[in-house]
């Protein structure tokens, strides 16, 4: 009986990594939330069935509230976890559609939004792993998967000429880093750390943009349509969910994947 965490299990990805895991009944799933009855209502309301379903209130820029999530997840579980997703994440709207040469011209404001990125995105993630790891060295499959982004690919940024999400994009690569740091350390007891990238996925980002807005995202997608010409924009989480799962699956350290940092088709093409 394979158990999970996921984090930031609410809403978007998140709610859909545990929609589709505890499809299977044998998968003891536990979804790490702020808001704890919240959820349960609607895992109640949309998923009455999923008996193998637990929610624990946990917010990983709560060092404390981490603390305690650990604790109820190992009751749940017997003392052991198979898999970690690291879902749960800040994407910043200050940056979404101007270059940081721009964002600069107001810096307070740049700041105290970078500074809010890597507070959730890095250091909140990095106080998981550390409490969480434990509990995977005890469990049978001893993989931990952190949901990254795309726009953290070094290569891609000039190649596509991506000038937006700088600030998000940074906080993005510090995780992928702090991913491979606890690689490093770990994979000699045999527990997997990796990056993944979803791909481009629709979870209502942008709904909010205005008309000028769209127009420098309709830039956006026309280098990544440049880039790869099947690209017809945003997945839904329900594809981009299957996707992750597929390459998290095949992933191993045996095979090489530790603190690798890869898209939803296992390697280095992004869209």
């Amino acid at each position: 009986m394979p158990s999970y965490v996921i984090t930031g299990a609410s809403r978007g990805l998140g709610w859909e990594f545990l929609r589709q895991i505890s499809s299977d009944l044998n998968n003891t799933v536990i979804g790490l939330v702020r808001n704890k009855s919240a959820t349960e209502e609607k895992v109640k309301e949309e998923l009455p069935e999923r008996t193998n379903i637990h929610i624990v209130e946990g917010d990983i820029t709560d060092f404390a509230s981490l603390k305690t999530a650990v604790t109820e997840t190992a009751t749940i579980t017997g003392g052991g976890l198979d898999y970690l997703i690291a879902n749960a994440g800040v994407v910043s709207h200050f940056d979404a559609y101007d270059p940081i040469g721009v964002l600069g011209q107001q810096p307070e404001a740049l700041e105290e939004d970078l500074l809010k990125c890597f507070k959730v995105n890095v250091v909140g993630n990095i106080h998981l792993f550390n409490l969480f790891t434990p509990l995977i060295l005890k469990g049978e499959v001893k993989k931990v998967i952190a949901i990254s982004s795309g726009q953290a690919a070094l290569d891609a940024i000039p190649k596509l000429g991506i000038e937006v999400a700088s600030l998000y994009s940074i906080s993005k690569a510090g995780l992928n880093t702090a991913v491979a740091k606890f690689s490093a350390q770990y994979a000699k007891d045999g527990v997997l750390f990796m990056s993944i990238c979803p791909g481009m996925v629709d979870t209502g980002h942008f709904n909010d943009a205005t008309e000028e807005q769209m127009k420098g995202l309709g830039a956006m997608l026309g280098a990544f349509a440049q880039y790869a010409p099947n690209f017809k924009g945003p997945s839904p989480p329900e594809a981009a969910v299957k996707d992750v799962i597929s390459v998290m699956e095949k992933a191993s350290v045996k095979a090489g994947d530790g603190g690798s940092f890869v898209s939803h088709y296992g390697n280095q093409q992004w869209l």
